[in-house]
């Protein structure tokens, strides 16, 4: 009996996949609302966000952003072409890729503007204390770990959750605080995590279900849902960070005008 992985139903439909697969999304979607649902969207999209937490928010999370290409070239570094079917996928879809995030770290400087940090203050502010959980851990997993526990890491959980937030903010009222002339530049980062990420955790969670097979061992399995849930918790640790400083009320509209 063959334990290849071949998917044949709908790319972002979960019974598509194994049933190891879909155990391991189950079991950390608590985990994961944690992210999605974090009390800094909710300001975020009222326009309530503080002064510092806004900046804390950019210059924080500026790591994981400008790093990310360099987690997926990391990963790239454990293909072989031509080895299995997971390699070759893999490989195609991570050098595909990898110039698009650089692309979105351009994004992310337009979106701190737009909401009135200088990209200086990006680049080179001091990030929170304690908002490196999440960067430190892709690093890892992306450095020694599997190319499996990489991808679904970085490329399924943490682009999945980002997906599924940017979502959140993009379509709430966040955007009319910004001025017509800068709103469609400062917010394309949001707009295209809005969309893109609609799909590309959905075929990462393909590809370590290719690179897998239909039967992993148990301790495989259990390393891969851990992965998973480290990311999201790594998340939640950083947007914590970043809403410490609570000063007063600031209204991004303040700083966009």
């Amino acid at each position: 009996m063959t334990t290849q992985f071949e998917r044949t139903g709908a790319l972002t439909e979960l019974s598509s996949y194994p049933n190891w697969a879909q155990d391991i999304v189950h079991a950390a979607e608590e985990t994961k609302r944690t992210v999605v649902d974090h009390e800094v969207w909710e300001l975020m999209m009222n326009s309530r966000l503080h002064a510092a937490s806004t900046r804390d928010f950019m210059v924080g999370i500026w790591p994981v952003i400008e790093r990310f290409p360099a987690y997926m070239a990391l990963n790239l570094l454990k293909t072989q072409y031509g080895r299995t079917a997971g390699d070759n996928l893999a490989r195609r879809w991570l050098v595909r890729n990898i110039r698009v995030e650089q692309n979105h770290a351009e994004y992310w400087l337009d979106w701190a503007e737009a909401a009135g940090i200088s990209r200086d203050e990006v680049l080179h502010g001091l990030p929170p204390h304690g908002t490196g959980a999440l960067p430190d851990w892709c690093e890892q997993v992306s450095t020694k770990a599997s190319l499996a526990a990489g991808m679904i890491a970085t490329n399924y959980a943490v682009e999945g959750a980002t997906g599924e937030w940017s979502q959140k903010v993009f379509e709430s009222p966040y955007k009319e605080a910004f001025a017509t002339e800068t709103r469609g530049k400062g917010l394309r980062w949001l707009q295209l995590h809005a969309a893109y990420d609609d799909t590309h955790p959905w075929e990462a969670l393909e590809i370590v279900c290719t690179l897998m097979g239909t039967a992993p061992t148990p301790a495989e399995v259990a390393y891969l849902g851990e992965c998973v849930r480290r990311s999201y918790v790594s998340m939640q640790i950083t947007l914590d960070r970043c809403l410490d400083v609570r000063q007063d009320p600031w209204s991004v509209s303040e700083a966009a005008a």
